[in-house]
Order: C-alpha cells, then sequence, then structure tokens
C-alpha cells in the first residue's frame, strides 16, 4: 500500500535585482501586501487571506522576490538567459481595461505577442520576467 502525500504549494519566488521595489509592483497590480520586512533582501507578499503558515493552514499561495545581485533579466523568446517560467495573471473583464494600470504600475508590453485570439497579452515586469494577462 502506498501513502499519499498532500502538499500544499507555499511559495513562489522570483529572483530580482531590487526586492523591495518588485514585491511593491507585484503587491500594487495584485491587491495584496508585505508579510514581514517590506525592505528586507528577501521579500513575501501575500494575499488578503494571508499565507500558508501554523496559524493559517488554509492560507493561499504567496509570491516572494529574492534580491540577486548579479540577476541577468530573461530573454523570451530564445535567447542567451531564457525564461524558466512566468506567471499567469487572470483579469476579470477584457485585458484593454486592466492594462492602463498594470502599465502605470512600471511592467511594459512585450514587443512578442503571440495569442492569436487575444485572450492574453505578454508584458515584462520591472525586472524583465514575462508574464500574462489572461482574459
Amino acid at each position: 500500500m502506498t501513502s499519499t502525500i498532500t502538499t500544499k504549494l507555499d511559495l513562489v519566488i522570483l529572483d530580482c535585482p531590487d526586492a523591495p521595489a518588485l514585491a511593491r509592483f507585484y503587491a500594487q497590480i495584485l491587491g495584496w501586501h508585505p508579510e514581514g520586512d517590506p525592505d528586507a533582501d528577501f521579500v513575501v507578499i501575500a494575499p488578503p487571506e494571508g499565507g500558508i503558515s501554523t496559524e493559517n493552514p488554509n492560507g493561499r499561495t504567496c509570491l516572494g522576490f529574492q534580491q540577486i545581485p548579479d540577476f541577468v533579466a530573461p530573454t523570451w523568446p530564445g535567447g542567451a538567459h531564457p525564461q524558466q517560467f512566468h506567471l499567469d495573471l487572470s483579469c476579470s473583464g477584457q485585458i484593454e481595461a486592466v492594462e492602463p494600470a498594470v502599465l502605470a504600475a512600471g511592467a511594459t508590453v512585450h514587443e512578442h505577442q503571440p495569442a492569436e485570439n487575444g485572450n492574453f497579452k505578454v508584458f515584462l515586469d520591472p525586472a524583465g520576467h514575462p508574464f500574462c494577462l489572461i482574459r
């Protein structure tokens, strides 16, 4: 008989050149808040329900930002430093309605837009990580 392992995805960590700045960017566009020191070299942001912890076992997955002194932004598609993952952010309504706030927070529109039907749009965060707004 095999045993079942039950786990939860606790934290997704992004390497970056400036952890506090990238944490502020994602906190702004997601409506999340920092947990712990928002000015440290490692910053975690959590959804309104809070992150997973002993005190909050039903919490949600958080994002962490780890400052790396020699960080090199990923290149996508292809290139010397290919992306290793990206975030898909679901938005209610039209992407076009959400886009101005994402751009005002510091994102840029990626030049490569592979969606043929307009169901998603690729952006770069301030550190150069690709992410998508999904309809």
